[in-house]
Order: structure tokens, then sequence, then C-alpha cells
């Protein structure tokens, strides 16, 4: 008996330490950690976050879900008034969203969310609320591209409406436009509304370009007037796609 004192004096707490260690790891194994983490919560609990700061995360989210509502209001309302221009637009037309638009070629081109899938062909002309924006370029089986009518390489054959007289436009990087004319004395003045040409090969005739702002009929090498175009195309996000060129049979 004396023998098995003096062996409890010498181990016994070192084999309960043990003991003790071995059920907190089976309870924590047990338990996937869940007693531990009860224990972590309970010391810190004097640390969270006060009433002050959770009115503040629940303002916040509030404040940005209504503004995710207006963002999808203002989103339908444009939508509404597109489907709503839809039934007026000729045969053959695709309602198409910009989903790209790069900081460096604002001016100059547009990546549409229909492609080839939608009969969308390359050739066809591109038109926005006011007017002609430009022509699809390349296609994919979801998306095309749209040279815009602001990009200095884009020529496009235009007319007066009052008096017939045509030339072609050349962008200029900004929602104007310069026509130079074919004719020395061009019968032209501010206020005249400028058109696709009908010896146009890249766009049907009539389509609305613009309005003239200032003419220079001492301009070389030809007489030049400068359009203020119909669509406001830096601001557009939803473009209406017209077949150009027939499909082949």
């Amino acid at each position: 008996m004396t023998d098995v004192l003096r062996w409890f004096n010498r181990f016994g707490i070192r084999v309960a330490i043990a003991g003790g260690l071995i059920g907190v790891a089976w309870i924590l194994r047990q338990t996937q950690g869940a007693l531990l983490a009860e224990v972590y919560a309970l010391i810190t609990h004097p640390f969270y976050p006060g009433p002050t700061q959770q009115e503040w995360v629940q303002s916040a989210t509030v404040s940005g879900l209504e503004q995710a509502l207006l963002e999808a209001e203002a989103e339908n309302r444009v939508l509404r008034q597109q489907l709503a221009l839809q039934p007026k637009q000729p045969p053959g037309t695709v309602l198409a969203p910009i989903i790209g638009r790069s900081v460096d070629s604002w001016w100059q081109q547009v990546t549409l969310g229909r492609g080839s899938r939608a009969g969308v062909q390359v050739g066809d002309s591109v038109s926005g609320p006011g007017g002609l924006v430009g022509r699809i370029v390349s296609v994919s089986p979801n998306t095309s591209r749209v040279l815009l009518i602001t990009d200095p390489s884009s020529g496009v054959g235009v007319m007066i409406s009052r008096s017939r007289s045509q030339g072609y436009i050349r962008g200029q990087g900004t929602n104007q436009v310069t026509v130079r004319f074919f004719d020395r004395d061009p019968v032209v003045r501010p206020g005249d509304v400028a058109v696709t040409s009908s010896a146009s090969t890249l766009f049907p005739a009539g389509l609305p370009v613009g309005v003239v702002q200032k003419v220079d009929l001492q301009a070389t090498p030809a007489p030049e007037a400068v359009l203020q175009l119909s669509a406001p195309i830096g601001q557009l996000e939803w473009l209406t796609i017209q077949r150009s060129v027939p499909s082949p049979p």
C-alpha cells in the first residue's frame, strides 16, 4: 500500500493531466472542433463589434440594395423603350446590348451581345435612338463588333435631305463628324439634316445621320460641313442591327 501511495504521489498528477488531455482531444474529435469554437466565442465575446457597427453594416447593405434596384429599374426602362420601338423597325432587325467598350477606343468600336446565332452578319448596319451608329465588321456566334461612324477610318456616304447635295463623312473621335462634299458649290446651311446616301454601298439609303452645325465652303480640297450626330453614341446601351446585305440563298 505504501508503494502504491508513493507511486501515486510521484506520477499521479502526470497521469491525470495526460488523461485529461486525451479526453479533451477525444471530445474535440467527436464534436469536430465545435467545443473549441464555443470556448473561443465565449472568450472573445466582449470584443465583438458593438450595436453601432452593426447598424452601419445594415445601413450599408440596405444602401447597396437600393442602388442595385435603381440600376435595374434604369436598365428595364431603357429596354422597355427599345422594345416599344421594335415593332416599328423593318423586318430582319435585331436588338442588341452593348457589352464591351474600351476607354481608348470609346469612339471607334463597341462589342454587342448578339452574333451569328441571332442572324447577325458582317456588313449589317447598326442604329441607335436618333440615327446611324455604324456597321458590323466581325461576328462570332454570340457577339459582334461594330465600327462606329465616329471612327476616323469609317467613311459613310451622306446627302443633305433638303438639297440632295452629296458627300461622305469622316469621324473625329467625338459626337461630331465632318462632311466633305463632292460638289464644289453644295447647297447646304446650318440646320440641314443629313441622311445616308442612295449611292452608298455600305448602308441602306435614308438613315438619319445628323444635323449640320456649321459650313465651310472655302475648305480645300472640297467644301466641308460639321454634323452633330443624331444618335448620342457615347451614352447608348442598346442598338438595333439591320441587315444591309441580303442573306445568301
